[in-house]
């Protein structure tokens, strides 16, 4: 008898492939339509189901943190809030006594490489909810080159596999937000298509409403068919250094300070961290528009990272630098050791350059590029970076850029 697919019936010289099972036949024809059916059930299942999802407490969101990111408990804090009432809201049954809470939606503010980025990175892997991270300094008003507004909620879409109804319920870390301030404190009379004209696009995007979405990006075409997506459920965390607020702090803080009391109260001003004082007018004295800050209800600040933090964050993390770079060696077979004083000198070298965390990331770069480049083949077995080594390959560095 001539084998056949059990399920179309068509015989072995009419398809390309016949897989046997214990009882029957299939062909790959069948086995792709099976895979297709099985895939499209899986992804109506997937919608997002709130009374299934085990919602961590906020102190146990930040006790996750805690094994990432080093230090910054104040907004750790604040990320964990906003998180946790995120949940608490999208599992919210409309009650009898027409209370609805509303979002609130959080502006992270700290120098370059103290981890505004890496918090939301983190925070990304134990969420239940779709989240994506989009950068604020691509973004142009409509009409003019560049990514418009609401490319921000096309790759919300792109994380939830579109499906529109979990996406609605997403959270949008916006970085860079600093880098879309108008350029004075004053509105513009020109036009301004990547400062304040953006900040005009964002506001009906945080505040709730319903927003027309081109589903692969781009730009908007007449033809294209949109995707409606509501807002109002979508939790938006925004981040970004704002280079020189501190100016605008001090000078704040200083108009407070006159007269017969004023050396008494300037005592108990932490000059080295002037963001722990940050307050809404700075924003605005910074570049950011009042209906934007208003929709940022909570405001926090990252901490600048002392000599302490930054030796911690080089071993401590689960994703530490100095880890990575061990198992990258591990990979070809090599232990590879650290003595003490390296990471004493490595440290000392970040505060010396000023650029927080992200400095340790280049130092280690500039000090194991040429080991990394040398020891898959030398089959050595065991590798110890001492300061002499780390010292020589930095002065090298040094030189060669003074020679450049």
């Amino acid at each position: 008898m001539q084998d056949k697919c059990s399920f179309c019936g068509r015989e072995r010289a009419e398809v390309k492939l016949l897989i046997a099972g214990m009882n029957g036949f299939i062909c790959e024809q069948c086995a792709q339509q099976a895979i297709n059916i099985v895939n499209e059930e899986l992804k109506s299942k997937s919608s997002l189901d709130l009374t299934n999802i085990d919602i961590k407490k906020p102190q146990e969101i930040k006790a996750f943190l805690d094994q990432y990111v080093i230090g910054q408990d104040e907004a750790k804090k604040h990320l964990a809030v906003a998180v946790y009432n995120h949940y608490k809201r999208l599992s919210q049954k409309e009650e009898e006594d027409g209370i609805e809470i509303e979002k609130s939606n959080i502006i992270l503010v700290g120098r370059t490489g103290t981890g505004k980025t890496l918090l939301a990175r983190t925070i990304a892997k134990m969420l239940h909810v779709p989240f994506t991270i989009v950068d604020a300094t691509v973004l142009t008003e409509a009409g003019y080159v560049g990514e418009d507004i609401e490319s921000i909620l096309t790759r919300l879409l792109q994380a939830a596999d579109y499906d529109v109804e979990a996406a609605e319920k997403g959270i949008v870390f916006i970085d860079e937000l600093d880098k879309i301030a108008r350029k004075g404190d004053n509105p513009s009379i020109t036009r301004d298509v990547s400062g304040e004209g953006v900040q005009q696009g964002l506001l009906k995007l945080l505040e709730g409403s319903v927003v027309n979405v081109p589903p692969q990006g781009g730009r908007k075409h007449p033809d294209q068919k949109m995707i409606p997506v509501n807002t109002k459920n979508i939790l938006f965390i925004c981040g970004g250094a704002f280079d020189g607020i501190e100016r605008k702090i001090a000078m704040r803080l200083n108009t407070q300070v006159v007269g017969f009391n004023a050396s008494k109260e300037k005592e108990h001003i932490d000059r080295d961290n002037f963001l722990q004082y940050i307050a809404p007018q700075d924003l605005k004295a910074f570049g950011l528009i009042p209906e934007i800050i208003g929709r940022l209800p909570i405001l926090t600040y990252l901490e600048p990272l002392d000599r302490t933090a930054l030796r911690n964050i080089l071993t401590e993390p689960k994703n530490a630098i100095i880890r990575q770079y061990v198992k990258l060696f591990k990979l070809d077979g090599i232990q590879l050791k650290f003595d003490e004083d390296v990471y004493e000198y490595i440290v000392d070298k970040a505060v010396e350059f000023k650029l927080g965390a992200r400095g340790l990331r280049s130092i280690c770069e500039a000090i194991m590029t040429d080991l990394m480049f040398e020891a898959p083949s030398q089959n050595r077995d065991e590798i110890t970076v001492t300061k002499q080594y780390a010292e020589e390959k930095l002065n090298k560095i040094n030189i060669q850029k003074l020679k450049a």
